[in-house]
């Protein structure tokens, strides 16, 4: 069993990667305590319910007083207001890292919001699943999964690895990169499937009616995996959407060149050019296996 890191660990926001989290860290014996923090009444009571936690509050500020780890796991746009409500009361020498799946928010917002003697660790753990909520958790959510730390220039060395061994602790692999950096590679590998995903189903559910019964009961396997992705929580999606923008369009205008080329082979029956295309994807499929993130 792992050592213990922190005596008391504030999630705030307790959705799957929130609650996943506090699973994981309690299955290991990271941390002392637990405080989560919600502001969904039905959540709180289900967190109570399934035993997840030894505090359960809706009040941010309540939630980080005593505690030495801070978890910001609400959507991006929260986390100016969360980060004023919580400053008064986090105490000093307190690491704050969040989960975010856009760094550029953390980076900006956070920095002049906390008080000195306070450590901003941002992360983002590369798991997740289509489900939301605190039934929707599991301890074994990040085993073998990447999370990436993206620290400011100026933070503690001895924070960084704090969050870094939380993570290990949780079964993730780790990397730190710069955060500019994380969201741009993000946009591609995360952000940009995701809006193809909700496209092409808000595409078909824009078919007439019969087409659109169709649709849903003949679909296929690549129709199914799109929807599994679409079905993801809508305010979190906004959020990085709207937070990620710049690097999500670049990538979209990327995207856009490249499916033009794919309209103009399928047009004039070039199949070479298809099969070669189809034959170079599936060997990053291949990849993926082997790195075992499938």
């Amino acid at each position: 069993m792992a050592e213990r890191l922190f005596q008391r660990m504030a999630v705030i926001g307790f959705g799957l990667i929130g609650s996943s989290l506090a699973r994981a860290a309690r299955a290991a014996n990271l941390v002392g305590s637990i405080a989560a923090c919600d502001s969904d009444d039905g959540a709180r009571a289900t967190i109570a319910r399934l035993g997840l936690a030894e505090i359960v509050t809706g009040d941010p500020a309540e939630a980080v007083a005593g505690a030495d780890l801070v978890v910001l796991a609400t959507p991006l746009g929260a986390y100016a207001s969360i980060a004023e409500a919580i400053a008064p009361a986090l105490a000093p020498g307190a690491i704050v890292t969040d989960v975010g799946s856009v760094k550029g928010p953390a980076l900006r917002d956070l920095p002049g919001l906390l008080p000195a003697g306070v450590h901003l660790v941002p992360g983002h753990p590369i798991a997740g699943t289509e489900n939301s909520g605190p039934e929707s958790g599991f301890a074994e959510l990040f085993q073998d999964r990447w999370c990436i730390l993206t620290p400011p220039a100026a933070t503690d060395p001895a924070a960084i690895e704090k969050v870094a061994a939380l993570w290990r602790g949780c079964g993730s692999l780790i990397e730190i990169m710069d955060g500019a950096h994380h969201d741009k590679v993000l946009a591609i590998t995360s952000h940009l499937p995701h809006l193809i995903a909700y496209t092409i189903v808000g595409t078909a559910a824009n078919l007439e009616d019969d087409a659109r019964s169709e649709v849903i009961k003949f679909s296929a396997s690549g129709f199914r995996d799109f929807t599994r992705i679409a079905a993801s929580d809508p305010t979190m999606w906004r959020d990085v959407f709207l937070n990620n923008r710049d690097a999500v369009l670049e990538m979209l205008q990327r995207f856009s060149e490249d499916l033009t080329a794919m309209q103009r082979a399928i047009r004039r029956g070039e199949g070479e050019t298809l099969f070669e295309l189809f034959s170079r994807t599936r060997e990053i499929r291949r990849r993926i296996i082997d790195a075992r993130q499938a």
